[in-house]
Order: structure tokens, then C-alpha cells, then sequence
């Protein structure tokens, strides 16, 4: 059985349908899957495929995705079947039709809602991937530790390898050492994350509703993902506003926006190097000299 027939047996067992696929056409913007969109008699898919070390990538993804469904305003694709065959790897997705245009304040409002899913402690029950690089979800209550070992520890241990920089490495223990006074006094709860929440991540649907997907899922403070949707660009002012309005931050944001899109330019460093490097050792030079 080839991996487009597997793909239709996989869908016919879901659905309790059977599926018959009628052609695909290759979908852009990705840099790390092939994707595709997938005509059949039961309507359009969306279908990622990767080496088959890939499964694990596309299994915590349909998770990741199956529990962000619990975002009651923000629209999320449902995985519908993921798997290996003919020595790939896939990931089946609802095919929404994201081609339309929406409200930001919408936006802010689902996404506010969102954060408001709580777990008891930080992380997942599984770990999954930031990008290509895997990401570790281990279980902690103490939300300094959790950046200080599963995020950034883990991030900075990749990059020293890569940079091959005393200097880097240095900057580096001496930030990790700096967390629990950066992090002082402050005390977020466990929300469910987006984790990956760039501008390429959201679009709106053609009812103009918000939509989610690609995410890099955990529990952890909110103010990650708000962060992230400052590291980029890609969402305006009416977005903030409305997600303040439903919950504002809390004081010190400024600062802990910049320790927390340091995890994510140490992964672009650590996925595609070039500039990230410096991007990153500017930021910490930045956050040490708070706490000097």
C-alpha cells in the first residue's frame, strides 16, 4: 500500500466514510513539511508530510491541535488522521478555507479567552517540537524553573554546540543564574499556549472568523504569546487593545517580552544561524544589565 492509499484507508476509518482522493496541489509557506491540499469525493484536505522521524512531530501536532479545540472563539483545524507510510510520515487536517478577513479585536478577545484554560502545573502531558527542535513539556510547578530548564537552558545547551562561543556561553549561565530575579515576584498561571503564535500561524476564515494552527502547544504564561506576536510583526494595535481589555498584563511585561522571544531567536539560531546569533546575545546583554 502506497502512502496515498493508506492516507484514504486512515480518512475512511475516521469518518466512517469512504474516501476516495481525486489529486492534490502543493500549498506554500512552509519550510519544514511538504503540504499539500487534496481534492476527494468528501471535499477537500490538507495534508503535511515529512521524513517518517517526523510521526512523533505530526502525532504531538494532531494533539497539540485536538487541544487547543478548547478555545471556544478562535476556529482550529481538526486532525483527522496521522501515521507513517511508504516511509513518511503525515498529518491530515480539516481543510479550513483561510482566504478571508477579520476582525483583530476578535482575535484578541479569542485568544484572551484561551489563556483562560488553565492547567495545575506548567507544561504538557507530552513533549513536541518549536519548529524542528524539540521542545520539553516536562511537568513543574515553578514557572522560573520551567523557562530556566525546559525553555531557555535547553535552547541555550543547542546553541553553545552550534556557536562554538566561550563568550556566548558565558552571557548565557550568567542569564540563567539572573532568572529568579528577572522572573521575581512574579507568579502567572498555567494557560494554554499557543507556543508558536507568529503572524503566519493565524488567519481568518472566509466567515471572517479567527483561525489558529501550527502550534508548539503547553501550559505556561500567557505573556509568551503575546510576546511572540511582538517578535515579528503581523498584528496591529485594535488586537492588543482588545486583548488587554479582556485581561490586561501585568506590570513588568516589557521585560519579560524580551526574555521570552529570546527562546525563540536562540531557536531561529539554532535551526537557521546567521544573524540570530547576535540578535540573541544583544538581548542578553540587555537583561543582565537589569539585574547588574
Amino acid at each position: 500500500m502506497n502512502l496515498w492509499e493508506d492516507i484514504e484507508q486512515s480518512l475512511s476509518a475516521t469518518l466512517g466514510k469512504a474516501v476516495r482522493l481525486q489529486g492534490n496541489s502543493t500549498v506554500g509557506g512552509g519550510s519544514i513539511n511538504q503540504a499539500y491540499r487534496v481534492e476527494s469525493n468528501r471535499g477537500p484536505f490538507f495534508v503535511k508530510l515529512n521524513s517518517a522521524n517526523g510521526v512523533d512531530m505530526f502525532t504531538a501536532e494532531a494533539e497539540g491541535l485536538e487541544e487547543l479545540q478548547q478555545a471556544e472563539f478562535l476556529q482550529v483545524p481538526t486532525p483527522l488522521a496521522w501515521g507513517l507510510a511508504d516511509n513518511q510520515a503525515y498529518l491530515v487536517l480539516e481543510c479550513m478555507e483561510l482566504d478571508g478577513s477579520g476582525s483583530a479585536v476578535a482575535l484578541g478577545h479569542g485568544l484572551a479567552a484561551m489563556h483562560q484554560v488553565n492547567a495545575d502545573s506548567f507544561g504538557w502531558y507530552r513533549d513536541n517540537t518549536i519548529g524542528s527542535t524539540p521542545q520539553r513539556n516536562r511537568h513543574t510547578d515553578n514557572w522560573c524553573e520551567f523557562w530556566q530548564q525546559q525553555r531557555l537552558g535547553y535552547q541555550l545547551d543547542l546553541a553553545n554546540r552550534k556557536a562554538g562561543s566561550s563568550g556566548f556561553r558565558n552571557q548565557g549561565e550568567q542569564l540563567l543564574e539572573a532568572l529568579p530575579l528577572l522572573l521575581d515576584g512574579h507568579m502567572p498561571e498555567a494557560s494554554l499556549l499557543h507556543g508558536d503564535l507568529w503572524s503566519g500561524n493565524y488567519a481568518y476564515t472566509r466567515a471572517g472568523e479567527p483561525a489558529i494552527f501550527d502550534p508548539a502547544v503547553y501550559y505556561g504564561d500567557r505573556e509568551t504569546d503575546i510576546a511572540m506576536t511582538e517578535l515579528f510583526g503581523g498584528f496591529g494595535r485594535e488586537f492588543y487593545a482588545a486583548y488587554r481589555d479582556s485581561w490586561p498584563l501585568d506590570s513588568g511585561y516589557a521585560t519579560r517580552k524580551t526574555l521570552y522571544n529570546l527562546y525563540h531567536v536562540i531557536n531561529h539560531f539554532n535551526m537557521f544561524g546567521g544573524g540570530y546569533l547576535s540578535q540573541a546575545q544583544g538581548m542578553m546583554a540587555d537583561l543582565l544589565s537589569q539585574v547588574r
